[in-house]
């Protein structure tokens, strides 16, 4: 509702140049009936929607809103005791100090001023190097700090006061304070008739549709089961007994991770005021003294007394009281879980020996005949001769079945290595001694083969090698019999040579030495050439020219090696007690590594027919073990150790130094220390 108040019936005095606040508040003083609500419109104020003008006389100025800073004019002093709604609206002289206007204070930040004064004088910005200290001592010193507020205009702090509150309003709306009067239409009087006499609505006689329809979904979600109804809570005692449900046999959590202190060992008969006369320290045990607390065998000094009340006082007692106190609240507890395991289920679940026959259990024969130690033996491919070489400076041929030495060869020096042809047609040995010659025995084969006596065996014809000055420590031959392969002691030089007999002539297959060459084995069925270093084992193909893998055998000095007659697992002796098993189609690090002997590993060998195979050691002892490899390839080898053969004696701290199977029968051979060739059946 607009309402039009005629100039003609306002009051004379509000044709005075009063403030609109002041002619608002008499206005609705003057005109109590008048309807509410009205709104006035001035002429500084006037827009073309405006429904009234007031003219007011041209003193009061136009361009100068009623509510600005810069109105010079203020209230009639005869108004200033009327009582108006707005009397508490107090209304502040603007601070003069800065007369810079209303302009932006950022085009002061890179001048060390703020402005001028009223004297054209230069205000200058204030120290703001205040440090927590200084602010704390401010606020404790000056009693109006609560009351200043950092005024960023001006860069200056500026006190609170009263009028600072409607500064402050009427910043944010038009300047006309919020406390009206208002109309008390229900009074606590009683009257007759009610203040409103309207009569109610149709709407509130008939149903409601909205509730209706409301309802209605409601009623449907229930049918559909979309709205269930509530659970009845349980009704939950108050007051209820807190031990009801305890057990009193059962242990507390806090109870259960408690972990008791250690207890103090009990005193032994080093501690006793008598103690026997082996329990007291001798003088030159007294150097206990010397050593560090910790690494002392007893941290007192035993001591005897002729009686018990002949004992003073302990000097360590309040010593050793505060230790254990330390011990108890600075010391960590841990409690350690032990498992209860079956010792039978850390065995692995391997087949008995029993089941695993043939495989040699018995010392049958013994060859007796060299006067030093055997290192090195070969036995025919057709299991009838045996040959052994010693450092007595001989070869020896042996009759397998009688024990028979057919034949002594004298090399003239110690004999390293041996090797008979694996060629069933050709009946040739060659032979590794410490001179730098090497010796097969040529016209060998016509006087063996027919059957006859070897009484007219010549003298090995002697080989020559390429590097004569070089001694060799190992020979072994190719599976069809024409090539061997020796190993030279040169380290840093040349140390691998293969050669043909047929052509009888000699090849370096390295240009580069992998390393220092323990032993060197061919392949028996790949064109493979396999070196064994200090401690590792490389394969080459001898085809390609090039390395094909490389076995790390996690041991310190690798002795021997020996190849399966398969071609897919190799077995490594070391110096350092194990044996490591690789499969080659697996992995190049061991499948198993195996710790039976106590002392060094000097030979390792295969069986050529039957899943077995041997290591012979320094402590005395051969050990045979089953070694089934499947031809299924997802089926992992099975070694299974099955006997532990005894019989040489170690002599120089040497053992058994070499083992070789009988080609056909279960057969084990195997030479010593002591100066004898023994076989296992």
């Amino acid at each position: 509702l607009t309402s039009v108040i005629p100039w003609n019936s306002a009051p004379s005095h509000l044709c005075e140049p009063w403030n609109p606040l002041t002619l608002f508040s008499h206005i609705s003083l003057e005109f109590p009936a008048f309807p509410s609500p009205f709104s006035l419109c001035f002429p500084w104020e006037a827009s073309p929607s405006s429904k009234i003008s007031l003219e007011f006389p041209h003193f009061f100025p136009q361009k100068i809103p009623w509510n600005s800073l810069e109105s010079p004019h203020t209230f009639p002093p005869e108004f200033s005791a009327v009582p108006s709604p707005f009397s508490r609206c107090v209304f502040p002289s603007q601070d003069i100090r800065n007369t810079v206007g209303n302009i932006p204070m950022e085009w002061y930040q890179d001048f060390p001023h703020v402005g001028y004064d009223l004297d054209g004088r230069r205000i200058f910005k204030p120290l703001r190097s205040k440090d927590e200290l200084d602010l704390f001592l401010e606020k404790m010193e000056n009693p109006e700090y609560w009351s200043a507020i950092p005024g960023k205009p001006r860069d200056r702090s500026v006190p609170w006061d009263g009028g600072s509150a409607v500064k402050s309003h009427r910043g944010f709306g038009d300047g006309i304070c919020g406390e009206l009067p208002a109309v008390d239409f229900f009074s606590h009087e009683v009257r007759i008739h009610p203040v409103t006499n309207r009569p109610a609505d149709k709407r509130s006689f008939i149903p409601s549709l909205v509730e209706k329809e409301k309802v209605s979904k409601l009623v449907h979600a229930i049918k559909m089961g979309w709205i269930q109804p509530r659970k009845p809570k349980e009704n939950v005692p108050t007051f209820y007994d807190l031990w009801a449900q305890e057990d009193p046999n059962s242990i507390l959590g806090r109870h259960k991770m408690h972990v008791p202190a250690p207890k103090i060992p009990l005193p032994g008969h080093a501690e006793s005021y008598n103690p026997p006369p082996e329990f007291l320290l001798s003088p030159e045990e007294l150097s206990w003294e010397q050593q560090e607390p910790s690494e002392r065998r007893l941290n007192f000094l035993p001591r005897r007394f002729p009686s018990l009340r002949a004992v003073p006082a302990y000097p360590r007692f309040i010593h050793e009281r505060f230790e254990r106190c330390l011990d108890l609240y600075l010391c960590p507890r841990q409690r350690k879980m032990r498992v209860n395991v079956d010792p039978e289920d850390l065995i692995p679940k391997l087949p008995k020996p029993r089941d695993l026959q043939p495989f040699p259990t018995t010392q049958a024969l013994i060859y007796r005949g060299h006067s030093s130690l055997v290192r090195t033996l070969s036995v025919s491919p057709s299991g009838q001769w045996l040959v052994s070489g010693s450092d007595d400076g001989t070869l020896r041929f042996w009759e397998v079945i009688s024990a028979r030495c057919l034949r002594t060869v004298p090399v003239g020096s110690a004999v390293k290595s041996v090797a008979w042809n694996p060629n069933p047609n050709v009946c040739l040995v060659a032979a590794a001694v410490a001179d730098p010659t090497l010796d097969p025995t040529g016209s060998l084969q016509s006087r063996l083969s027919l059957g006859s006596a070897p009484s007219a065996i010549p003298f090995p014809i002697p080989f020559p090698i390429p590097f004569p000055f070089q001694p060799v420590t190992q020979v072994t031959w190719h599976a069809k019999g024409d090539y061997w392969a020796s190993v030279l002691r040169n380290p840093g030089g040349r140390q691998v040579l293969i050669h043909q007999s047929s052509r009888r002539w000699s090849q370096d297959p390295f240009r580069k030495s992998p390393g220092m060459i323990q032993c060197v084995r061919f392949h028996p069925i790949r064109p493979y050439f396999l070196v064994a270093s200090q401690r590792s084992v490389r394969i080459y193909n001898l085809l390609r020219q090039e390395l094909t893998k490389k076995l790390q055998s996690n041991c310190q000095w690798i002795s021997s090696m020996a190849v399966h007659p398969g071609g897919d697992n190799v077995i490594c002796g070391s110096y350092d007690s194990k044996l490591a098993w690789f499969d080659l189609d697996l992995s190049t690090r061991p499948y198993r590594l195996l710790r039976h002997h106590r002392r060094a590993l000097r030979a390792v060998s295969f069986h050529r027919r039957y899943p077995l195979f041997a290591s012979a050691s320094d402590d005395g002892t051969v050990i045979v073990c089953h070694g089934m490899v499947y031809n299924d390839l997802l089926q992992n080898a099975l070694l299974v150790p099955l006997k532990v053969l005894k019989g040489h004696v170690p002599t120089l701290d040497l053992g058994v130094l070499d083992v070789a199977f009988h080609p056909q029968q279960p057969w084990l051979f195997s030479s010593g220390a002591d100066g004898t060739v023994r076989l296992y059946t």
